[in-house]
């Protein structure tokens, strides 16, 4: 049985998340509810609960507080928020879960079915520590990434990116020290993600680090060197935007 504890400001919404939880989401129980910072931090040190569905957004404070005060992060974490906001892309760098209100049933289900299967504790802690930092004022620099792939998750700074390459539904990165990551994710996932962090998608294939471009050939119909030689192609229609983006790199 999956111990379940609701923090959410919102008498309606906790009772909503409860019922769905109840109704729909087999073998889980919800052992406690809180409100505010304060309470769910007692709520969790008293309940030892295994899922925690925390609202970002409390009127208190936030649940990224609640992460901060607690005394250990041995739980497992679905976020919730009514707002698509600077937190949201923090969230998905660290490839935790989130929902957003109102919830749908099914992508609530699916964020319970992951959390029962037990992540590790060290990963899951790592998870946070990445999230906490991006969220940090400095973190837009460098932020961190968390990659899921077929034998765990690989934490890594965005600037160690030289480029990231489609194939099929996977997607390729190829980082600085020579190592290649393979993750079961489209390439236009990571191009909303990293779209502000100096990345552009050059070509349908192609999302470069821009501060790992090398130059610009015209010969052979014109393509990209990085500055680990590697040879990307541009789309005509994406040049003169590239060039702009390069003349005003900081």
């Amino acid at each position: 049985m999956l111990r379940v504890i609701i923090v959410e400001d919102e008498k309606n919404s906790r009772a909503t998340l409860k019922s769905l939880l109840g109704e729909f989401c087999e073998g889980v129980e919800v052992v406690g509810e809180a409100e505010n910072v304060k309470t769910a931090l007692e709520e969790i040190k008293t309940k030892q609960p295994d899922l925690v569905f925390l609202d970002i957004e409390l009127h208190s404070g936030t649940g990224f507080e609640v992460l901060t005060q607690v005394e250990a992060l041995n739980f497992e974490i679905i976020f919730t928020t009514a707002f698509e906001q600077y937190a949201i892309k923090a969230i998905k760098f660290s490839s935790l879960d989130y929902l957003l209100k109102p919830i749908d049933l099914e992508e609530l289900q699916n964020a319970v079915a992951k959390a029962q299967l037990k992540k590790n504790e060290n990963q899951r802690k790592t998870q946070l520590e990445t999230l906490l930092s991006n969220l940090s004022q400095n973190s837009n620099e460098n932020p961190r990434i968390c990659l899921a792939t077929s034998v765990g998750l690989e934490f890594l700074n965005t600037a160690d990116i030289i480029y990231c390459e489609a194939s099929g539904s996977y997607t390729n990165f190829y980082l600085k020290n020579d190592k290649k990551i393979i993750v079961s994710k489209h390439l236009k996932g990571y191009e909303t993600l990293l779209g502000d962090n100096q990345f552009m998608r050059v070509h349908n294939k192609f999302l470069i680090n821009l501060k790992e471009v090398q130059r610009f050939v015209k010969s052979e119909g014109g393509y990209i060197l990085m500055k680990n030689d590697a040879h990307i192609s541009i789309s005509p229609k994406k040049r003169d935007l590239f060039f702009e983006k390069m003349m005003n790199l900081n």
